[in-house]
């Protein structure tokens, strides 16, 4: 089959297309012909090893010293069943589903074959194979975030949002726009557009004043995207708020309740697949590239196939 290979840690050329072995199915596995995947700043962390500190040290022991152990990157997927293992009752060939594979990896593949009792489930009905690669990883990130947060418990929640059209970002403004939240939403001029679409009722541009700078005072402070830590922004937060943030040692923990979550709200019409670019498989360099650059809006979505 063919897949995205990244074949060491380096700048977007080290991802070069190959033809590799099909994955077999083990008796408790799903085969899936992959449609549809995403290119997100996940991939290119690790693509590119971009972190310092003990994180490198960390990400060195969990996925390999000169290049990555799992080499068809890709933390996304969506398709259809082709095979299923004999132990598989949940799933059968031919169910369109979408799922993250986490430190698996491999929606960067023509094929991925999963644990039946992994994160995944049947896509949403009205929803493209684009559309489903789209929501997941942002969508299951914002939710595990924002409930930490404890925003389903909070009234009328006064909530902050950096970063609020990146893939997570876009996901949190819509996510917290459900729990009747107030949003406002940081970002630049160019996002600004996109933020007031998704349901912000504030847009604060960065790059036409300083964000920490506002008066108000929020339940939640979400910073998306790890560039505006807790020190700069704890005058932000309400007595009996939390700050929040995908950096550091937390990380999200997936489950099926979070995409659950997500497919029944694009059910229900009440999330949006927000995707910026999309690129061919063969073009998994430029997509790199792009995502790289740091221009991107919410998600990058590769098709696999048609």
């Amino acid at each position: 089959m063919k897949a995205a290979v990244c074949t060491a840690y380096g700048p977007p050329e080290v991802v070069t297309i190959m033809e590799i072995p099909k994955p077999v199915t083990g008796k408790g596995d799903i085969l899936i012909k992959v449609a549809a995947s995403a290119v997100n700043s996940g991939d290119v962390r690790v693509r590119g090893l971009a972190v310092t500190g003990l994180m490198r040290v960390m990400m060195w022991l969990v996925l390999g010293f000169s290049k990555p152990r799992k080499p068809v990157l890709g933390v996304v997927y969506s398709g259809q069943v082709e095979e299923t293992g004999p132990e598989v009752t949940e799933f059968k060939p031919g169910d369109e589903v979408f799922g993250l594979s986490g430190f698996r990896f491999g929606g960067h593949a023509e094929y991925i074959s999963v644990p039946a009792k992994s994160i995944i489930v049947k896509k949403p009905v009205n929803a493209s194979f684009q559309e489903a690669a789209a929501i997941a990883f942002g969508g299951q990130t914002a939710h595990f975030f924002l409930h930490q947060a404890g925003i389903s418990k909070r009234v009328k929640p006064e909530v902050l949002i950096m970063g609020a059209t990146g893939a997570v970002g876009s996901a949190a403004v819509q996510i917290a726009k459900y729990y009747h939240a107030s949003v406002t939403a940081v970002c630049s001029s160019a996002g600004k557009e996109l933020a007031l679409r998704l349901g912000a009722d504030k847009v604060i541009l960065y790059d036409k004043e300083d964000f920490t700078k506002t008066p108000g005072r929020f339940d939640v402070v979400f910073d998306t995207v790890d560039k505006a830590p807790k020190k700069i922004c704890a005058h932000l937060v309400k007595p009996g708020g939390v700050y929040t943030t995908v950096g550091g040692m937390n990380y999200a923990k997936e489950s099926r309740e979070q995409l659950e979550f997500v497919k029944r709200l694009f059910e229900e019409g009440k999330y949006q697949a927000a995707i910026d670019k999309v690129y061919t498989l063969e073009q998994i360099m430029e997509a790199h590239r792009y995502v790289d650059a740091g221009r991107k809006k919410a998600n990058v979505v590769l098709v696999i196939s048609n």
